[in-house]
């Protein structure tokens, strides 16, 4: 808006749009007294976004004002709603005095709240990482920074463009911070508040200065990451964004990690899906693998087990590492104690990086104080206890005494939830406070103490010491008696019968008491202020203490989940290979009862096994939890199984259940496609594949053509550890073919009209699929299961071949006439208990026509 333009509104607008020119593409809280107002375009929208009144008052440039306004003091749960929605807000608030300002009272944005950058409690799911990812392209690569500002970690990695879709759903992140000139499908797919910013903005140059200037080194050699230009230009954008939207210096963020692909069991976004490990299909948060295993103590903890769960280590020694704590704890349930004590833990990560950003909270304090002093109890807890994992957490955990003598000393032992509201700063902790407490607290008794004094040293046993709203305190002597009052009483008030003076001490007692609230307020500030500079030395050691504390929950979690659920230790060996006895679903076996186990024996001689079955037989089931319980070992959790033994994996891929990707322009058929040229083109020797149903979206020739050739890639290229599920029973002739492939089933049986399914795998192929009598217990009507009866008798007469289920492969020309007379062939097919008097007739009629 141009200054002549500006000049027509009022100088409170025209202060308004001065600062909402600053932050055009956010919603700007502009504090006005006891509200936060918001005008125009962003009152319309934030009473559309949050249902509150939208109302118009006065005037500006000769239009009536458009507002909506929420209580300061409420102002946190609007800013909740707001965050959830992906917007961002600029908070204004007045900094100048009301009393000395001439014309509107001086304001500025004072924070910057967007999806990204959110530390606060009260805006964040305490159990969900919230994670602020930017995106830079290179040549072939793109780089990529994110920070989880509540806890300080700042990650780099780069990887190829075809995998972004792979690493947003991995990462889920809250915000992206993303050049100008970028573009990439993958970011139109994914759900989360997107930040475009200028290509400059990226500098290289400007990034590295920006970055050690914040580490306080001299390069960024020692952190591995000199080589990953892209990488670091995009953390030089995501530091400069934090920076500019916390005004404040960030002392947590001291360092940064490089994250190589090869660290983890990759998974791609399908897998993730098709897995369910913290979100069902439906997009639900239970039952999911993540829901069952979360019995940890601490928000810190399970922020921690989901991340573990999405990032699965390649590194053995690592894992078992873990593993040995996790049977460690369970010797005599020390679990138990741990988790007893981890119980009372506050979020120490999070309060700490409230604590760097200067926004903690009283409670934060409290709850960190308290927090602390579980820390020797947990070292108690584990005492009998050995591993060398658990001795360096133990050691990474240990108790920080000056952190919590000073919050003991500083804090009261429940202080209010706002530092406006007094009452934060404990007793004895500044004189000077305590005078002002004592001041308001005890001034009667303090005008008694003066009095008497008063009396004793002037000898005018009449003098009264007294206060009104009008004259404030004063002395007062009767008339007779006011000729022997001391020289330094000065005359306040003449009455008729008597005088009101006041003194020095008492003018300074006055100023003192009427003042005594506001400054004790403006002193609590500033000592809280002092106490949050005194703790920001100790920043790293609280980290270090809160991710020793989540570590431990989740192990504690894993022991307490492998004594509930009956899970065992899984072995980690030389040998290629997965042998899994006795293995089951984990979550599919809480809710199906009695569960059926069923073992996985996988190897370079015995590398695909073809599973045929009934629909809802279990090879879905089957196969995921075989994925699963691979999984679960390198998490560092002990598996539902009687035995696991697992070689070497370096990814896990799902191609399970499809469907229509709409927005893309995608078919069920293409998007089934597109996942398995993914598998074709990145599984290795010591990858795990699961495919399911390949083919099934096409006709059934070309299906089953693509399923051959799908299988026989993974047989002689890719050589994967392969669970491939068919309902085409032709495929099971490719073990005829290759030696390393093998036919196992799950099988069923019918009993009386119905199917039992016995979930339990054998070896060879089977026998039929019980799609009708699959059809019949989902209720489509028993004409259409007839019916399908009839043409199915049809159809595998005109196939019949030696073979169970009938080769397609084999040329038409040689399959043999239909036997048998048509009349007994329709006999054979009638139900006549299902039948509707009406249908036999139909049915007597048809068989008349046939003869």
């Amino acid at each position: 808006m141009d200054s002549e333009n500006l000049q027509q509104h009022t100088p409170m607008m025209r202060q308004y749009l001065g600062l909402k020119a600053q932050h055009p593409d956010m919603l700007l809280f502009y504090r006005m007294g006891d509200f936060y107002e918001l005008f125009h375009e962003d009152a319309e929208k934030v009473s559309r976004l949050l249902g509150i009144t939208l109302t118009k008052r006065g005037a500006s440039n000769g239009e009536p004002i458009k507002m909506a306004g929420v209580p300061y003091h409420a102002v946190e749960q609007y800013l909740a709603k707001l965050a959830k929605l992906g917007e961002a807000v600029a908070i204004c608030e007045q900094i100048g005095d009301p009393k000395t300002s001439k014309g509107p009272v001086e304001r500025q944005v004072t924070r910057i709240l967007t999806p990204g950058t959110l530390t606060d409690s009260a805006l964040l799911d305490d159990r969900r990482d919230n994670l602020l990812l930017a995106i830079y392209p290179g040549e072939g690569l793109l780089g990529l920074a994110r920070i989880n500002l509540a806890s300080g970690q700042f990650v780099l990695s780069e990887i190829a463009p075809g995998l972004l879709m792979q690493e947003l759903e991995r990462i889920s992140p809250a915000e992206l911070l993303i050049p100008d000139d970028f573009s990439h499908a993958a970011l139109d797919l994914i759900k989360c508040s997107k930040k475009r910013l200028a290509p400059w903005q990226f500098d290289i140059d400007s990034a590295t200065q920006s970055l050690t200037k914040q580490f306080n080194t001299y390069d960024l050699d020692g952190y591995g990451c000199a080589d990953l230009a892209p990488a670091i230009s995009a953390a030089g954008a995501l530091l400069d964004y934090i920076k500019h939207t916390q005004r404040t210096t960030l002392p947590h963020i001291n360092g940064l990690t490089v994250e190589q692909a090869s660290h983890y069991i990759q998974l791609d976004a399908a897998t993730r899906r098709n897995l369910e490990i913290d979100q069902t299909l439906r997009g639900e948060p239970s039952p999911t693998l993540y829901s069952l295993l979360d019995s940890t103590q601490t928000a810190m903890g399970a922020r921690l087990l989901r991340q573990w769960l999405h990032h699965p280590l390649r590194d053995h020694a690592h894992i078992t590492a873990r593993h040995h704590v996790v049977s460690t704890l369970l010797e005599k349930s020390a679990y138990a104690g741990l988790r007893q004590v981890l119980n009372p833990v506050g979020d120490i990560e999070r309060i700490t990086a409230r604590i760097a950003l200067k926004t903690a909270r009283p409670r934060d304090l409290s709850g960190l104080r308290e927090s602390l002093k579980q820390l020797p109890l947990l070292h108690a807890a584990l005492a009998q206890t050995t591993s060398p994992l658990l001795a360096s957490l133990l050691a990474d955990s240990q108790v920080p005494e000056a952190v919590i003598g000073l919050l003991q000393s500083a804090i009261q032992l429940e202080p209010s939830s706002v530092l406006r509201e007094g009452g934060v700063i404990a007793d004895g902790f500044d004189a000077e406070l305590d005078e002002l407490r004592g001041i308001q607290t005890n001034c009667g008794d303090f005008l008694l103490k003066f009095e008497a004094e008063e009396k004793a040293r002037t000898g005018i046993a009449n003098l009264k010491v007294e206060y009104n709203s009008v004259h404030g305190f004063y002395i007062e002597i009767s008339r007779a008696q006011a000729e022997n009052a001391p020289a330094e009483y000065r005359r306040r008030q003449t009455l008729k019968n008597a005088e009101r003076f006041i003194t020095p001490e008492l003018k300074t007692f006055e100023d003192k008491v009427l003042s005594a609230n506001d400054r004790a307020l403006a002193r609590e500030k500033y000592l809280y202020e002092i106490l949050l500079n005194q703790l920001a030395p100790h920043i790293q050691t609280l980290q270090a203490n809160a991710m020793a504390v989540a570590t431990l929950d989740v192990l504690g979690a894993f022991a307490e989940r492998a004594e509930a659920l009956n899970y065992v230790a899984p072995e980690f060996v030389s040998e290629a290979g997965i042998t899994i006895k006795g293995g089951r679903h984990p979550v599919v076996e809480q809710i199906a009862q009695p569960f059926i186990p069923n073992d996985v024996i996988l190897s370079p001689y015995r590398q695909l096994l073809l599973i045929t079955g009934p629909n809802m037989g279990g090879k879905s089931t089957y196969m995921r939890q075989t994925a699963l319980i691979v999984l679960l070992a390198h998490c560092g959790c002990f598996v539902p199984a009687t035995v696991a033994k697992i070689g070497k994996i370096d990814r896990i891929f799902t191609r399970i259940g499809a469907s229509d990707d709409l927005a893309g322009g995608r078919s069920t058929f293409m998007v089934e496609m597109t996942e398995t040229a993914n598998i074709l083109h990145n599984a290795t020797e010591h990858s795990l594949v699961l495919l399911d149903e390949i083919g099934r979206g096409t006709s059934t020739f070309d299906g089953l053509a693509l399923a051959w050739a799908v299988a026989k890639q993974l047989l002689e290229k890719n050589r994967s550890y392969t669970l491939f599920a068919t309902h085409y029973f032709e495929l099971t002739r490719i073990v005829e073919e290759f030696k390393q492939a093998v036919n196992v089933h799950l099988d069923a049986v019918e009993h009386g009209n119905g199917i039992v399914f016995l979930h339990s795998v054998q070896d060879g192929p089977a026998s039929r699929s019980y799609g009708l009598q699959v059809a019949q217990l989902a209720g489509v009507p028993k004409s259409v299961v007839a019916a399908a009866k009839r043409k199915l008798t049809q159809l595998e007469q005109q196939n019949l071949t030696a073979g169970p289920q009938g080769d397609m492969f084999v040329a038409a020309e040689s399959t043999p006439e239909p036997t048998g007379h048509p009349v007994v062939n329709e006999l054979e097919t009638i139900e006549p208990d299902e039948l509707t008097p009406k249908q036999a007739l139909e049915a007597l009629y048809r068989l008349k026509g046939l003869l």
